[in-house]
């Protein structure tokens, strides 16, 4: 049985990295290769039974979304690479949904960007980065 690496992407240049990381390591080792994206999605709220139908609609919306918009193109980009490459859009808590899929995939690593700014979104992410090398069930790989 071959190595699962799950590797986050964002669409952002940091996951890109990353996703090419892992592409070369999938690539070498004959590693099978999951695109995880995750959307946040705060579960507090106080919701009539229409709003709870409603946002069950808009959560699927946001997932379809994801997966056309974000990994879609990247699929494509990197069909033909001979890589056995699969996908896994999520909502939850970024860390942990990431560790979740690793573990149900039975992934042998996990591959993440790191931006490196000092804007407040790059802090959020910088924080999501250090909690998942925390909390991560296997090896952790960021990548610069």
């Amino acid at each position: 049985m071959s190595d699962t690496l799950v590797a986050a992407y964002d669409g952002s240049a940091a996951s890109r990295r990353a996703v090419d990381f892992a592409l070369a390591q999938a690539r070498t080792s004959g590693a099978r290769l999951v695109l995880a994206h995750v959307l946040e999605w705060s579960p507090y709220s106080f919701l009539t039974p229409d709003e709870v139908a409603e946002r069950h609609r808009r959560r699927k919306d946001e997932l379809d979304r994801a997966q056309t918009a974000i990994l879609g193109p990247l699929l494509a980009e990197l069909a033909g690479t001979g890589v056995a490459i699969e996908t896994d859009v999520r909502f939850g808590h970024i860390a942990e949904t990431l560790a979740a899929i690793a573990r149900e995939q039975g992934a042998s690593q996990m591959v993440v960007g790191r931006t490196g700014e000092s804007s407040v979104m790059a802090r959020i992410f910088g924080a999501t980065v250090g909690t998942l090398a925390q909390i991560a069930p296997v090896p952790c790989t960021i990548v610069p």
